[in-house]
């Protein structure tokens, strides 16, 4: 009997010992605006950042494009959030999206602890004009070739791309 009396009173403390947190929960969707119908949206990153908080939330959508996460906060407990941003943040192959689809600010919503997206996030999977340039630069940054000089094998040193790149500067006054 003491015993039972012994981990109702452990029990007891445990629970008064546990502070309740407030959890904001943000939910929304993302879009394709190229895709077909049953167009499978999982694997879209989206981050969810809000002012005076350190941490950065990222989630991964579903089959859908619906995601949901809690909103970043540095205290478990927060006040309510103020100024968030959703941000599309990429997927697992290229996507293209413009400024306003790719930016989204947070809002409350009528239920109590939930936010959404004010404007829809969304992206393309081709790209969407032929004068903008989506690929990579044409050749204005240099190569990413390395230098390879010879060296016999018998000296022991690593390959010569390992070191060549850099020139130490000797006798700054």
């Amino acid at each position: 009997m003491a015993l039972h009396n012994l981990i109702v009173a452990l029990l007891f403390v445990l629970v008064t010992m546990v502070e309740p947190s407030t959890c904001h929960v943000v939910k929304g969707s993302v879009s394709c605006l190229d895709c077909h119908r049953h167009y499978n949206l999982s694997g879209v990153k989206v981050a969810v950042k809000c002012d005076q908080v350190k941490k950065l939330a990222t989630v991964t959508t579903e089959d859908d494009g619906s995601f949901a996460t809690n909103l970043p906060s540095d205290t478990p407990m927060s006040a309510t959030p103020s100024n968030c941003n959703a941000k599309l943040l990429g997927g697992e192959n290229q996507l293209y999206a413009s400024r306003k689809n790719m930016f989204s600010k947070i809002v409350k919503v009528q239920e109590s602890n939930s936010y959404t997206i004010s404007t829809p996030l969304a992206f393309s999977t081709t790209c969407p004009s032929k004068e903008a340039n989506c690929g990579a630069s044409n050749g204005e940054t240099g190569s990413s070739k390395t230098v390879d000089i010879p060296l016999p094998p018998e000296w022991g040193l690593a390959p010569s791309s390992y070191y060549v790149p850099f020139f130490p500067i000797i006798g700054i006054p």
